[in-house]
């Protein structure tokens, strides 16, 4: 059976990573994505909430299931999930010599692993959660960027962080 990882911070999630999720869940016979906790981050959002905002984007995709990912390395949390792939997206070249690096260490850690790489759609190259979250915290538009769940949810969180300055 084919299992994929596709682990992130997800903070938010984006149309970018939903497209990556819908075209690997294509490819493989189930789909683990993993909201990870990245100790080198300061999330907009806790874990828990990541964690429910991508779960919801995910409901309809039969094969997807939704996880947090332990503390630990993803080639750990891929093992732990059945996975005998990583998915990692990439955006544009400057994506790709972070990933490669990567993907070789994690080869090295666990050479039964391979990593697969997608270029997002073109209409999602510029497209992070940094920058989604930069728009929605001055007051732009970030409809398109993002599921409709999320739009709700960041701009309630803009407005309590308002309320707090």
């Amino acid at each position: 059976m084919s299992v994929a990882l596709y682990a992130g911070s997800f903070d938010p999630i984006t149309n970018g990573h939903v497209d990556i999720i819908q075209r690997a869940s294509g490819l493989f016979e189930r789909l683990v994505v993993a909201v990870a906790i990245n100790p080198d981050k300061s999330p907009l959002f806790t874990a828990q909430q990541r964690y429910e905002m991508v779960k919801e984007t995910c409901a309809g995709m039969q094969n997807v299931e939704v996880k947090l990912m332990p503390r630990g390395l993803l080639v750990d949390a891929a093992l732990i999930a059945g996975a005998n792939v990583i998915v990692r997206g990439l955006r544009a070249v400057s994506d790709f010599d972070y990933e490669l690096q990567l993907a070789s260490i994690n080869r090295n850690l666990r050479p039964e692993l391979d990593t697969v790489f997608f270029m997002t759609g073109p209409e999602h190259y510029f497209l992070s959660s940094s920058i989604v979250k930069q728009i929605g915290k001055l007051g732009g538009e970030i409809a398109g960027f993002v599921p409709a769940h999320v739009e709700k949810s960041l701009r309630e969180r803009f407005k309590q962080t308002e309320s707090q300055e």
